[in-house]
């Protein structure tokens, strides 16, 4: 499924359980790319082996982005540019022919392009090469910017780092008279994302504020096991979003916190594992659980040994396995009845054993 059909079509998926929908999983490689196209295209290729639905750039100018004093908002103790136009200076090198070569390397790798435009030039072009419009968490306040993305008609994924209720409502506000399905994303805006402030719970309160809406979340902690991911769909977020690299070890703003192909491996092994364990909702016998339902459950049987013709009376009876004759489930209907033959005592009691009184 495409991230549009997905946000287009929630009626398919709300209301179910998490683990009825794969999550979709998004990429998020921002600028880890840092200006070479080689780099770029390898974590296409390896975003998409990883098993990643989509991967998603950055698009900006550090001249319309941020104003040259512009203090840092990450840990500089992994980052050390203080100066978010200093940084973003560093990254800002692919522009329109380098997004529209990335995604024919998407195309050719079989996973979805995506990237965040972060000014009108830049929406501009990139509307020509996705279905799907990403606004970033810092620009939920931007209401000129929104309004002109909604123009476009596309389906919007919208963060929601660092904001409350009314912000969120407000950015909808803006969004909703164009008609644009909308889908959620819970953030938090903190580089790297301490567990204590993952606040996953958001995901939930997200979901019952806003039951038509797709919800997802993007993901800023530091990768580990992948747990959080998978705790996040289990949840009820549908879109995944975390950053991504080729190399956790680099220097940067986005690397120390992003995953790499093996994290990503790790994580969708866990959700597929997850999906296996789910299973059915509604409770019913397993075909695999035939031999316990033969075997493990009980019969009624004889205590002692009970002459023909004798009537059945409970302190005759017992029960043990296997369940291969008649259940203990029926016992009210043994009781009362004739031996139709001698019994042996020990012996599993079938209904050939026995016959009604009047017989």
């Amino acid at each position: 499924m495409s991230l549009k059909s997905l946000i287009e079509a929630p009626i398919d998926h709300l209301g179910k359980e998490a683990v009825d929908v794969a999550p979709f999983v998004i990429a998020e490689a921002g600028v880890n790319h840092e200006g070479s196209m080689e780099t770029a295209q390898r974590l296409i290729a390896e975003a998409a082996e990883g098993g990643a639905d989509a991967i998603k750039f950055q698009t900006y100018r550090a001249d319309t982005l941020a104003a040259k004093e512009s203090p840092a908002y990450w840990d500089t103790s992994k980052e050390p540019t203080a100066s978010q136009h200093a940084l973003f200076r560093k990254y800002d090198k692919f522009w329109k022919d380098e997004f529209e070569q990335l995604r024919r390397c998407c195309d050719k790798e079989g996973i979805e392009f995506l990237s965040t435009p972060f000014d009108i030039v830049s929406a501009e072009f990139l509307n020509d090469l996705m279905d799907v419009f990403k606004i970033s968490s810092s620009d939920i306040t931007n209401k000129p910017f929104i309004e002109y993305l909604t123009q476009f008609g596309k389906p919007i994924v919208l963060s929601t780092g660092a904001s409350d209720i009314e912000e969120i409502d407000r950015a909808l506000s803006w969004i909703d008279p164009g008609q644009v399905p909308t889908a959620l994303l819970h953030c938090v805006l903190n580089y790297p994302t301490a567990d204590q402030d993952a606040n996953l719970a958001m995901i939930v309160g997200l979901k019952k504020r806003y039951p038509d809406r797709v919800i997802g979340y993007s993901d800023h902690t530091v990768p580990g096991d992948m747990r959080v991911l998978e705790t996040a769909w289990l949840l009820g977020a549908t879109i995944l979003e975390k950053h991504f690299t080729h190399d956790k070890s680099l220097p940067g703003n986005d690397h120390y916190h992003a995953m790499d192909k093996e994290d990503l491996t790790r994580f969708k092994q866990n959700v597929t594992r997850v999906s296996r364990l789910f299973g059915a909702k509604d409770k019913h016998a397993l075909d695999c659980e035939t031999p316990a339902r033969k075997h493990a459950r009980r019969s009624l049987v004889a205590a002692k040994a009970i002459a023909r013709g004798t009537v059945i009376t409970v302190e005759m009876l017992t029960w043990k396995r296997p369940a291969h004759g008649i259940s203990p489930a029926d016992i009210d209907h043994v009781i009362g009845r004739e031996a139709s033959c001698d019994i042996n005592e020990d012996q599993i009691l079938r209904s050939n054993h026995l016959r009604n009184t009047s017989e």
